[in-house]
């Protein structure tokens, strides 16, 4: 089932695109019509793609991985911001910093660098600090926040990026290529798709059309990371012979699974049981016998 429809992506200005003069023409095969000089897009095209990338993005949430999400341009920066805030993944609004990918350790050390900032002002050092060189370390705790603080969380390389305009963005889709890091982007008729894994051919300038992507695109991360939650609270329990039934239903385990666990061990107790009523009967029986011979 798609995850949008026609009327929606229509309501939201998604099928508008550049002027002719300005077109790609790689973008041929996305592009409906012409219309007072404006190329508009074809939208059923747009679903397909948009359902393809949306996959990609649960199945990457799914496994547990990043998508990092890449929109500097003054339309998409608050939207994109609040909206992956959400789904907790890192992103990038402020200046692409070069390298970033490239030279991925270097940027892990300025991050590293606002932790240490932050355990001076715990342990305090801080207070030790003369009037002008607390200023000067609080402007750089700043601007390190400002650039790189929505990536504190990204220990390693992301498994996927996401770019609003890649005309924008062709540095860090460079790089992204460079790595073999899969690309996903809305492409608008000015770009050229052939560099994007997953391109979505849409308006990339309107905040209405940028919106609606992302919306979707945070939807299916969600769904990803529900999926991936549920299967870890679905793992067998350890069977411990210590385990009991109170211990296993606390833990949101399907009664089928508990009786699996819990019938195997009364089995074990049960054949315990008889093996010491059947050695019992034994000795009684022994004693009757060796009772019988003495008479």
């Amino acid at each position: 089932m798609p995850r949008t429809n026609f009327k929606e992506l229509l309501d939201a200005g998604v099928h508008f695109g550049h002027l002719k003069r300005k077109w790609n023409p790689a973008m041929a095969p996305y592009i409906f019509m012409e219309r007072n000089g404006i190329h508009i897009i074809d939208l059923e095209k747009t679903i397909i793609k948009l359902d393809e990338a949306a996959s990609a993005m649960k199945q990457i949430a799914k496994s547990g991985k990043k998508v990092l999400f890449v929109a500097t341009k003054k339309q998409a920066k608050e939207i994109v911001a609040e909206k992956v805030k959400n789904v907790n993944m890192p992103y990038v609004t402020e200046r692409w910093p070069g390298g970033m990918l490239t030279n991925f350790p270097t940027i892990r050390k300025a991050v590293k660098k606002m932790s240490s900032i932050d355990k001076m002002a715990t342990d305090g050092t801080f207070t030790n600090l003369s009037k002008r060189e607390k200023l000067q370390v609080t402007r750089q705790r700043a601007k390190l926040e400002k650039n790189l603080g929505s990536i504190i969380d990204l220990t390693r390389l992301p498994s996927a990026l996401f770019v609003v305009d890649v005309c924008k963005e062709h540095i860090a889709v460079r790089e992204a290529k460079r790595l073999g890091i899969p690309v996903i982007a809305m492409v608008d008729t000015n770009s050229d798709p052939n560099d994007i894994d997953f391109p979505i051919p849409a308006n990339d300038d309107a905040s209405k059309s940028i919106s609606l992507i992302v919306d979707i695109l945070c939807q299916s991360i969600e769904e990803g990371l529900n999926e991936r939650k549920i299967e870890k609270e679905k793992e067998p329990a350890i069977k411990d012979k210590k385990t009991t039934r109170k211990d296993l239903e606390s833990k949101d385990i399907s009664d089928s699974l508990i009786d699996a666990i819990v019938g195997e061990e009364g089995e074990e107790d049960t054949d315990n049981e008889t093996l010491t009523e059947k050695t019992d009967n034994e000795e009684v029986v022994s004693t009757v016998d060796e009772t019988e011979e003495d008479e």
